[in-house]
Formats: C-alpha cells, structure tokens, sequence
C-alpha cells in the first residue's frame, strides 16, 4: 500500500424527509446569502425546490436561483452562476439535484473568487486557492460528486469535457434522502448505478500490490450494486435498497477506497468525449467503453481480472484468461439487462468520429497519455473505441 492523505470533510445527513433540515445545515456552516443552483424542473414540480427555501426561510438565510442545468453541464451556466454570485454577494452555494448540478456548482464556487476565466482550472493551467462553500441536496444516486473533489464541465460547442479536482470544492455538507428519487425514469437510474459501479473500476484496476483491504471493500460495494440495482431500476420507490445505492454511491467516489493505491481514470476521460459529442447519459456511455477497455487491458494483469472475477461474479471454472474474459461478459450482460447500451452503434456512434475523440481524451494528459493502469496513447484510445462496435 502506498503512503496517502485523506481528507473528506463532508457532513453526511441521510434518511427520510431530511431536506428539511437543509436550512440548519447551512446555517452551521455560516451561510448568510445562498445561491439556489439546480435543473430544469423535477425538482421544482416534485415540490422539493420549494422545501429547500422553506427550510432557508425558516434559518433566516436569503438566497437566490439559478436553475436550468442540463446533463453533462455546460460552460455557459457557469459563467451566469459566477455572475450572480459576485451580483447577489452570495456566500455559499446549494446544489439541488443530481451531479450535474453539483458539478456546475463546483464551477462557480472556483469561478466566482478566481480573476480569470474558471476553465483555467480545467486545462490544468491553474491550482484552486479558495472556492465558496458548497452544499447538497441529493437527487439521484450517481456521479458521488456529493462527498467528491471532482467536477466535470463541458465547452466549445459541446466538443470538449475536462476534469478538475480540489478538496477545496467537497462539498460542507450532503443531505441524501433515498425518497427522493422516487419518481426517477428507471432509465436514469440505471445510468446512475452505473457510474457507481464505473467510479469502484476506475479504483480497482491498480498497479498497486498488497491493498487488501481497500480490494475488498471495493468487491464488497460492487455485490451490493450487483443485488440492488435491478431492483431500484424497477421500482426506483423501494426504500431500502435505494438507501444501499445511493450510499454506495456516496462511498465509491469520496475515495474512502482509493487510497493508498494508484488507479486509472482512462475510461471516465474515453467516455466524456462521448457524452460532450454525442450528449449521452455519463452512464450510458460507461457501459458502453468499460467492457471495451478491460477486453483492450486484462492481459496487462491477468490475476487481478481473474480474482474480479471469481469474488465479484463467482466465476471459478477455465483458467485465468477464460476467468477474465467471463467477468468481462458477465459486466456487459448485466449492464444490458438493466437497460442499458453496450455498443458504439446503440448510443449512435459513427466510426469517423473515433479520431477526433482519441485526439481529445489525450489531448490534456502529460505526455499524451491517459489512464494509470495501463497509459494509453491515442492510438491505444483508437483501438478502444473499435471494440465498442457491434462486431467486436
């Protein structure tokens, strides 16, 4: 295990009927003027927006809005955020939704006290020094940006989407009320539980030796979304299993079981060329490049595949390569069986593309490459999205 640091500052407020206490919350963590930042409706005809102020009101805390988020968020609400924040003298901000929302919110929380443009942070050109404080109000169990130091913003016509990350941007405190994305499309919440699954991958496949204890917390949490997720994608209503997900959610990216151990992150960085080209659900697109990229790295380390496969999908037949190849299969069919796309065709991927997107998933990595597990070059990046097609 390698030497690590960890800190993870969030105030986690879970259970029923919770986004009543929103107020409190932001009162102890000294906010005086808010900036409501969320979507573009659910939260307002679920009455949810309407509890959030209520609770505010009740705190004595102003605020103002900013709604319409979309997916896969968009440089140009930041850039409004930022601007109100510094109108409206705005002192923390409250993300009501999903992590669209909260991404966006990060964004303006750098943005708004930094002189320059706040993509600066996103090409890597600049360190984050101060962001305004950041609370959430959870909607959907996905992205872990609640208990994250991540964010992800798309620009330039929807052509590229970069990455930032400080612990400066974890959010103050995170209310997660596994109510509350009840009324979701099941659609939505299979992408969600499928980001979870993508963001404990992402930590698994690591060159780091002797991490047991993080390996298996990780196996564990992927049982977990194994077992509940079905049932959540058919009934988004039952309690207890949403309450499994949305908290396994919140522990696979606060990176409780990322430390100590190197990891990869060339999937996310193929994908979100994916979602910025073709405005794919961040999910969708991960079923679809995971299979792909473990099929292009398992020989890489055979014996790590091979124990995924045997303490995850219980695999224990052939030898290590067929072991590996089986929990490969065995992660495709299950994302499929729960509604989502596998392919490069089925989320409308054209082959002329595929240069473009390599060129930019390397573009901002040093030395061109991507990915910790196995450094990818473009070329690599290529060949990658090839064996997404139907007939790979």
């Amino acid at each position: 295990m390698d030497n690590f640091d960890f800190y993870s500052p969030t105030y986690f407020v879970f259970g029923k009927a919770r986004q009543h206490e929103t107020g409190k919350y932001a009162k102890q963590y000294g906010a005086t003027k808010v900036l409501l930042h969320y979507g573009k409706g659910s939260v307002i005809k679920s009455g949810l927006l309407e509890q959030v102020k209520k609770s505010l009101d009740d705190a004595g805390i102003a605020y103002a809005e900013l709604g319409g988020v979309e997916p896969n968020p968009k440089a140009d609400i930041v850039y409004e955020g930022i601007e109100l924040v510094r109108k409206e003298k705005v002192d923390f901000i409250i993300a009501v939704g999903g992590g669209s929302a909260i991404d966006s919110a990060k964004a303006i929380a750098i943005g708004a006290l930094y002189d320059g443009d706040f993509w600066d942070f996103y090409v890597k050109r600049i360190v984050v020094e101060k962001a305004v404080p950041i609370g959430v109000v959870l909607t959907i169990a996905a992205a872990g940006s609640e208990g994250s130091p991540s964010s992800v913003i798309t620009k330039d016509g929807n052509k590229r989407s970069l990455m930032f990350g400080s612990d400066l941007v974890r959010p103050k405190f995170a209310v997660l009320n596994p109510e509350l994305p009840a009324t979701l499309p099941p659609y939505q919440v299979a992408c969600g539980g499928t980001d979870i699954m993508a963001h404990l991958l992402e930590r698994y496949f690591t060159n780091t030796k002797n991490v047991e204890t993080t390996d298996r917390m990780i196996e564990a949490l992927l049982l977990t979304m194994i077992e509940e997720l079905p049932k959540v994608v058919k009934n988004p209503a039952d309690y207890e299993s949403m309450a499994n997900v949305m908290w396994a959610g919140s522990l696979a990216h606060n990176n409780v079981v990322g430390v100590g151990r190197s990891q990869d992150w060339a999937s996310h960085r193929i994908e979100h060329e994916l979602s910025a080209l073709y405005g794919i659900a961040h999910g969708a697109g991960l079923a679809v490049v995971f299979p792909a990229w473990m099929k292009y790295t398992y020989e890489h380390d055979v014996e790590r595949f091979a124990r995924l496969a045997k303490n995850v999908w219980g695999i224990e037949n052939g030898d290590k390569k067929e072991m590996a190849l089986k929990a490969i299969q065995s992660f495709k069919d299950f994302w499929s069986s729960i509604g989502m796309p596998t392919t490069f065709e089925q989320i409308n991927g054209k082959k002329e593309d595929i240069p473009f997107l390599a060129k930019n998933v390397t573009y901002t990595n040093a030395g061109d490459t991507v990915g910790g597990f196995v450094p990818l070059k473009e070329d690599d990046v290529v060949k990658i999205y090839g064996l997404m097609s139907n007939d790979k």
